[in-house]
């Protein structure tokens, strides 16, 4: 479907909105329900069946409504992951985020996307080398994605001005950080680029905010460039991220002595490809050239089909919490581990979390809460 009444686009912010509703129990409830309305109404009884002390409270259509209504005001645009506009790659990640906000041009997400991210308090080589970077691959008909960040983020969009850049924000897309980006925030929106973000326009991002936004960047893109990064960087979260996706990741190699290479020489180690300049990452994304663009993650039916509404066997939710610790396992380690099946594992994961006694990690993997 290409169009959805605005009420339907209305429920399904609302589902994504609700507390202890993350994006694998999102995916999970529209399977089980086949409607946002229909997950909504069943949602506080079905947390108190699965052992939630005090029944979810979804979110009120007045505050989607405002959220919307907010987001008009800016002239941004909301984006299911259910609807044809929703960027290709990102609608591939397991689990696809339920939607996003783009302030500005969407067509530069259209093209095939490379995120250049690095140090804040890069190196003058390395921004010089990130906006030659940025200009080239803009020239060769790529977006080049970054996180508006200092150092190599902002390198990486002032390269790519002329040719349209996407950059992703923790908060809000009219939440411009850091605040001495603001000139460059207003340049990426008046060449043509656009702000993407998860969050509702007006939010000011969190520290939780920016592994969330750095999944997003991986998940726009085809390959991950780390220009700078230090060995404990959001860089390398993005990278690792990227890689988990089945994206190329590459490094500028540098010196040993400068701490801000020796994230991008450890990433050279364990396996990622040199980028010493565009034609290296052109030629990495030739060797992806045959990979198909994923369908839909979400093509809901109008009502749930028979049975859709019970509850995972309290024996598969047991099975799982018997399995999980307060550090996180990948939920196919999970499937190999219990036994069941990929979607029993889901729907229960759903549940637990429902319940609030599971976490979701930002790639996904399952914790105890």
């Amino acid at each position: 479907m290409t169009d959805r009444p605005d009420t339907f686009r209305r429920d399904w912010l609302r589902l994504a909105r609700t507390p202890s509703v993350g994006a694998v129990t999102f995916r999970e409830l529209i399977r089980r329900f086949g409607d946002p309305s229909l997950a909504l109404e069943a949602l506080p009884d079905l947390s108190r069946r699965v052992g939630r002390m005090t029944p979810i409270a979804p979110q009120t259509p007045a505050q989607a409504e405002d959220e919307i209504a907010a987001g008009d005001a800016l002239g941004a645009r909301l984006l299911l992951a259910c609807e044809p506009g929703f960027p290709a790659l990102l609608a591939a990640l397991d689990p696809p985020p339920p939607l996003i906000w783009v302030l500005g041009d969407p067509r530069p997400l259209e093209r095939t996307c490379v995120a250049i991210v690095g140090a804040r308090a890069a190196s003058a080589l390395g921004l010089r080398f990130a906006g030659a970077l940025a200009a080239d691959l803009g020239a060769a008909g790529l977006t080049v994605v970054s996180g508006l960040a200092r150092g190599v983020d902002g390198a990486a969009h002032k390269g790519a001005l002329a040719t349209g850049t996407a950059a992703v924000l923790g908060g809000g897309v009219d939440d411009i950080y850091p605040a001495q980006h603001a000139d460059l925030y207003a340049a990426i929106l008046a060449a043509g680029g656009c702000m993407v973000s998860e969050n509702p326009p007006g939010r000011t991002a969190s520290a939780a905010d920016f592994p969330r936004r750095n999944r997003i960047i991986a998940g726009l893109c085809r390959a991950v460039v780390v220009v700078e990064a230090e060995l404990r960087s959001g860089s390398l979260i993005t990278a690792r991220l990227a890689a988990e996706m089945g994206r190329d990741v590459l490094a500028v190699p540098g010196s040993p002595l400068d701490p801000r290479s020796r994230g991008g020489n450890d990433l050279l180690r364990q396996g990622a490809a040199v980028c010493e300049g565009a034609e290296d990452v052109l030629r990495s994304l030739a060797g992806l050239a045959g990979l198909a663009e994923p369908d839909l993650p979400f093509e809901p039916a109008t009502a749930a089909g028979p049975g859709l509404a019970e509850a995972a066997p309290e024996t598969a939710r047991d099975t799982i919490l018997a399995l999980l610790s307060p550090s996180p396992a990948p939920r196919d380690e999970i499937v190999r581990l219990s036994g069941l099946s990929t979607s029993e594992v889901n729907a229960a994961l759903a549940e637990l979390e429902l319940s609030g006694r599971v976490v979701f990690t930002t790639g996904g993997g399952a914790a105890l809460a």
